[in-house]
């Protein structure tokens, strides 16, 4: 069960980055370019949401039930990697879904076409460098 979730979490994580990605993109030339919000904004803006939300309920199901890498101690904290993954992964990870969904939210209940680019730009680029960062300290790289 273990080796399920652990792999369809690691594959996710392209999907969730390379829908982020394309939303932080297409937010960006939007809001350059003085583009309409329009109905594919919002649907990939969604989808980024939705894929970064399905990622974190798998890494939850890893975290509290099947990571042996998981570990509720206080011998935890004096081990490099047991640290990471008990503690700074998934503070960073919901950290960043909570910016994605910051993001999405505000950016339903703004008017002007270039202030939703702009509020989705900024929230989903903050995600994506979180999340970075953080799977660099992984030590197992970002791809």
């Amino acid at each position: 069960m273990y080796t399920f979730f652990k792999y369809l979490h690691s594959g996710l994580r392209y999907v969730v980055l390379i829908l982020v990605v394309f939303a932080t993109i297409q937010a960006l030339l939007s809001w350059i370019g003085k583009k309409p919000y329009t109905e594919t904004n919002r649907k990939l803006n969604l989808f980024a949401l939705i894929s970064a939300h399905t990622q974190l309920l798998i890494g939850l199901i890893l975290y509290f039930f099947l990571s042996p890498l998981v570990q509720f101690s206080g011998a935890a904290m004096k081990n490099a990697t047991t640290r990471y993954w008990t503690v700074e992964h998934i503070t960073m990870m919901i950290i960043a879904v909570v910016l994605i969904t910051i993001g999405y939210s505000r950016s339903k209940k703004i008017l002007l076409p270039e202030k939703k680019h702009f509020n989705i730009f900024i929230f989903y680029l903050s995600a994506i460098i979180i999340v970075i960062v953080t799977l660099i300290l992984s030590h197992r790289g970002v791809l």
